[in-house]
């Protein structure tokens, strides 16, 4: 199966902080990080690891989104939510990465956007379940408590009901 993922800013911020950003380019076929949420993550320090893994390593994944599309601009997003569902909008065939229960109501209503616009969406927890499924990972659950460790927000139901959908 080939996947193409478009990953919003705080997947990267979170995973990143764990060491694990490398299983987005492991788990599919194309990786795209669109240039407005390359902005949100570039206002953070030097030496934050996001703002450092895009400045090397994450900068071949960088691609231009020129203006966001009248279609998402309706929704009111910011600026990375809304270039990753203009790329996947005008690029049929991708799926978006954004984070699971971070909350939030602007979260929310990329979610709810790409709903209504028939855009698939994964989450981090989702990424990381992958990961395991695929054998990329040996287990889910160390990594969950890491993200919990760097702030990354979720449930305690959300978490044991992610575990139970790998058998931990």
């Amino acid at each position: 199966m080939t996947r193409q993922w478009v990953v919003n800013a705080s997947p990267l911020i979170v995973l990143t902080k764990i060491n694990q950003v490398h299983l987005l380019s492991e788990l599919c076929s194309q990786v795209v990080i669109p240039s407005g949420v390359v902005q949100e993550i570039c206002i953070a320090p030097d030496n934050d690891p996001a703002k450092v893994w895009i400045l090397s390593e994450g900068s071949i994944y960088i691609r231009d989104v020129k203006q966001v599309d009248p279609v998402i601009a309706a929704w009111g997003l910011g600026l990375g939510e809304s270039h990753v569902l203009t790329w996947i909008y005008n690029n049929p065939g991708y799926e978006a990465i954004l984070d699971d229960a971070c909350g939030g109501l602007r979260l929310r209503a990329a979610k709810t956007a790409a709903l209504a616009l028939e855009i698939p969406v994964r989450g981090t927890l989702g990424v990381i379940l992958l990961a395991k499924r695929e054998g990329k990972v040996e287990a889910a659950k160390p990594i969950f408590e890491q993200l919990i460790q760097v702030g990354f927000r979720v449930s305690t139901q959300v978490l044991e009901s992610a575990l139970r959908f790998v058998d931990e």
